[in-house]
């Protein structure tokens, strides 16, 4: 209980009152609510937000009393590249982003064991690769951020409008959109010519011949509708490792998450990390099947590759693993210690 006291003078006497009043729980006293601002580079009606982010939004919502509510900024309303949203979050314009530490190349160097040719398989266990990858090699370079979570697309292959690509020599000639550095490199190594450019750009640069195809995930290809100009979609031989894969990551501000109330960092705490990271590698491996389905009903083709052609592809990109052991290893760091435990978290 508490006491409201107040006076009042009747005829020329003061009376003071005191009145007792409940005194009300904190978190109704409080009543604060917290709006987290979360921006992201692909159309709203994609699986990032619309099977991921708006649920997970909905479970804070819950776990907090309605407390936490988001407001989502898709496809960069809040400016920038996809590249820079990091900045955005880093800065405070955005609270938490979604995005691809891959595309502000240079930014995030050990993360990049985890992108390499032939490590993710799928997006379940190379989601939780890259989670377990991150904490106990990476975190460092993510300091400056409060770390969501960590994922992965589940690997990237080759959509093209003309010819398949069986092979190594298929690509050579070929003008393909590369999504990260290392995807580049392994566009390079195979034959093509890596082309960079922002996801919502690959549609029409396609449908006008500026290049021959992507090299992309699966999850990306009917946001932007990639299936409209596109005929022939690769895949590797069942079960084995994608031609190269992309990380993403759900990035939040870490002066806000800092400033939060206790009860609040906790009902963010405790909904993200492994738990969401699964939910984004069960979602990705949830869409991928389906948009093959989908590919194929409207007339495409899913080209498997036989276990030559495969093989043949990988001996071709191993130069993308070596020059990246080199590169890393300018940066005092051993290269080939973190290669072998991506292949070893991805593996399991």
């Amino acid at each position: 209980m508490t006491c409201l006291a107040f006076s009042r003078t009747v005829g020329g006497l003061t009376l003071a009152v005191a009145l007792a009043a409940p005194l009300l729980p904190p978190t109704l006293a409080r009543a604060e609510t917290v709006t987290l601002k979360i921006a992201h580079f692909l159309p709203p009606g994609a699986p990032a937000q619309k099977q991921v982010i708006e649920p997970w939004c909905a479970t804070l919502a819950a776990d907090s009393n309605n407390q936490i509510k988001c407001q989502i900024f898709p496809a960069l309303q809040l400016g920038g590249t996809a590249g820079q949203l990091v900045d955005l979050a880093k800065n405070g314009v955005a609270d938490i982003v979604w995005t691809a530490p891959g595309y502000s190349t240079g930014r995030f160097p050990v993360i990049e064991a985890m992108e390499l040719p032939f490590i993710v398989r799928d997006a379940t266990s190379g989601s939780r690769a890259v989670w377990d990858f991150f904490q106990a090699h990476a975190a460092k370079e993510f300091e400056a951020y409060k770390v969501l979570a960590l994922h992965s697309n589940g690997g990237d292959t080759f959509h093209t409008a003309a010819k398949p690509i069986a092979g190594p020599d298929s690509m050579k000639g070929l003008k393909m959109r590369a999504p990260t550095r290392i995807s580049a490199k392994t566009v390079l190594a195979l034959g093509g010519t890596p082309v960079n450019m922002p996801p919502a750009q690959v549609t029409e640069a396609i449908a006008k011949g500026v290049v021959d195809g992507a090299m992309s995930a699966w999850e990306v290809v009917t946001p932007t509708k990639l299936q409209e100009v596109t005929k022939f979609h690769s895949d590797p031989p069942k079960g084995q490792p994608y031609y190269a894969s992309t990380v993403l990551a759900l990035l939040m501000n870490k002066a806000r998450y800092s400033d939060l109330p206790p009860d609040i960092r906790a009902v963010i705490d405790r909904n993200s990390g492994a738990p969401l990271v699964e939910r984004f590698g069960a979602v990705w491996d949830g869409v991928i099947a389906a948009t093959k389905e989908k590919v194929v009903a409207e007339g495409g083709a899913v080209v498997v590759q036989t276990q030559a052609d495969y093989d043949a592809m990988r001996a071709a990109a191993r130069v993308v693993e070596e020059e990246w052991v080199k590169e890393i290893g300018a940066r005092g760091v051993d290269g080939a210690a973190l290669v072998a435990a991506a292949r070893a978290l991805a593996a399991r």
